[in-house]
């Protein structure tokens, strides 16, 4: 695409006039990557791709219409705006739908202290794929590796513009650089598999193939011997690996279009205590280098700084202008779109308090218990917070590991879960989820 997004958007928004619309948005996603994937010392698979696409919403009234295509020739674009502006003559209306206040538009739009893209060449496709082959010779030369299921490389440029007929215009780039590895251990019926990867905006910033590949074999080789843990009551220790998973539920919950609707166990949560007195949640979207960084969000409101949960207590919901409106309250700057769908709220970048224990000090605390570092299935209650999913780890007794587990499922209550997780302090502060080790005392474990 020759043109420059920002220009399309504006098209886009003068068509959307001319065909009578009262108010329009208009967005652009521009993106070009590349992937490799290899195998048994090969190139298995690449791939490069080129795409455009842009999304129109307009506004009649309290009626709006979404259309999206990957057409950018002039006529398409007035084809486009007529035909959003037909489908909302005929949409029901929506009190709560519409633009943001310009007052309160994001008025400064610089990205260049978030750093999202890296200014440095891209790296070639053969790069990606010495990368990945060293990746997969690292893991298959750790003693009890059978076969590396794959080993993945890719690189990816993003672009993205937003535009309002409120008078809002500002755009982003962002460069991603990933490296994966998936090790198998042991034949037949007794394979086990696990993994590692890396995601970067930074090629710099990525962790080294040799790495990448050592981890997800050593990994793979420790499940070997899995078997069911037995059945009852005992402390589980989320692994920093996946115990992001928890907080992800939490938000859920938080979420300002959920509790508009009801279908939410938090929905009276506001201002409740749910997570222990002393922990707090932070959502930053101006960390650089980190993927969940935005200057501003999908309806062009600024986004900042905010404590979702402050000593343990609930401060607020994740809210778009939608839900905002539904609730009464105001937008926290938190709204994301596609091309062809609305707003919804989102949220960022999440921190949680780190503990001070070290994720062993905490194994020794638990005593017997799990050690859960893969979950597969999940059965949330939206409504309830009851929590069952499939895990695999390690049974831990007398504070060690004593053999690894598989075929089991942990269950409780998330309103009760969270409000007794004990963090340990070895959060990986480069993620967008900076959420540590987390054990949770007296959980439901279904095995033999």
């Amino acid at each position: 695409m020759t043109q420059h997004p920002g220009n399309i958007c504006h098209d886009l928004l003068k068509a959307a006039r001319a065909a009578g619309a009262d108010a329009a948005d208009a967005i652009v996603l521009q993106g070009s990557s590349v992937s490799v994937e290899v195998r048994k010392g090969a190139l298995e698979h690449a791939e490069r791709s080129e795409d455009a696409d842009l999304g129109l919403r307009v506004l009649l009234g309290q009626r709006q219409a979404l259309v999206s295509s990957s057409d950018m020739r002039p006529e398409a674009l007035r084809m486009m705006a007529e035909r959003a502006v037909a489908m909302a003559r005929e949409a029901p209306a929506d009190p709560f739908c519409g633009l943001a206040d310009a007052s309160n538009l994001a008025a400064d739009v610089s990205v260049d202290a978030l750093d999202l893209a890296d200014p440095s060449d891209p790296p070639s496709p053969e790069a990606l794929m010495q990368d990945a082959l060293a990746a997969e010779a690292a893991a298959m030369a750790v003693d009890g590796v059978s076969q590396v299921s794959d080993a993945a490389a890719g690189y990816g440029e993003h672009r993205v513009h937003l535009a309002a007929s409120n008078g809002f215009s500002g755009g982003y780039t962002r460069t991603g650089r990933s490296l994966s590895c998936v090790a198998i251990s042991g034949t037949g019926t007794g394979m086990e598999r696990d993994y590692d990867g890396d995601s970067r905006t930074y090629q710099s910033d990525l962790r080294s193939a040799a790495e990448i590949g050592r981890l997800a074999a050593e990994r793979a080789v420790s499940l070997q011997g899995a078997r069911k843990p037995q059945t009852g009551t005992f402390p589980v220790l989320f692994d920093e690996r996946i115990s992001s998973s928890l907080i992800g539920h939490l938000m859920a919950a938080c979420n300002g279009s959920s509790v508009a609707r009801g279908a939410s166990w938090l929905k009276d949560g506001l201002g409740k205590q749910v997570l222990p007195e002393g922990l707090s949640l932070i959502e930053d979207p101006h960390r650089p280098r980190v993927s969940g960084s935005r200057p501003f969000d999908a309806e062009g409101l600024p986004t900042r700084r905010r404590l979702v949960v402050e000593n343990g207590v609930l401060t607020g919901w994740t809210l778009d202008l939608a839900s905002a409106r539904k609730l009464g309250m105001a937008s926290t700057g938190n709204a994301t779109r596609g091309v062809s769908s609305p707003p919804s709220p989102s949220s960022w970048n999440l921190s949680l308090t780190q503990g001070t224990a070290s994720r062993a000090d905490l194994m020794q605390d638990m005593s017997a218990g799990l050690l859960v570092t893969s979950m597969i299935g999940s059965t949330i209650n939206p409504n309830t917070g009851d929590y069952s999913r499939g895990a695999s780890g390690f049974w831990v007794e007398n504070g060690e590991i004593a053999y690894p587990v598989n075929e089991c499922t942990i269950a409780g209550n998330l309103r009760d879960m969270l409000l007794r997780i004990i963090p340990a302090d070895d959060a990986r502060t480069y993620l967008s989820r900076v959420v540590p080790s987390l054990l949770i005392e007296g959980m439901t474990l279904a095995g033999n």
